[in-house]
C-alpha cells in the first residue's frame, strides 16, 4: 500500500486502511462483539501476530485461483 495525502478532506485516501481494518476486526474477533484485551501490550500482540498471518500464511481468494 503505498501511502497517499492528496488535499484536505478526501475521503478516497482512507478507503483501503479501512478495508485492512475491517479485515482485522472481521477476523480476530469473529461475531465475538464482546471480546476484550486484558492489556494494550495484548492487543498489540494480537494485531501483530495476525498480520504477519495475513500477510505470509493466509490464501487469499485471488491467490488460489492463479495457484
Amino acid at each position: 500500500m503505498i501511502q497517499s495525502m492528496s488535499r484536505v478532506s478526501k475521503c478516497i485516501d482512507n478507503g483501503p486502511m479501512e478495508g485492512v481494518w475491517g479485515t482485522i476486526k472481521s477476523e480476530i474477533f469473529r461475531g465475538n462483539k464482546h471480546f476484550k484485551f486484558n492489556s494494550v501490550e495484548e492487543a498489540t500482540k494480537t494485531i501483530h501476530d495476525f498480520i504477519l498471518f495475513f500477510n505470509h500464511e493466509r490464501i487469499t481468494l485471488k491467490m488460489a485461483d492463479s495457484v
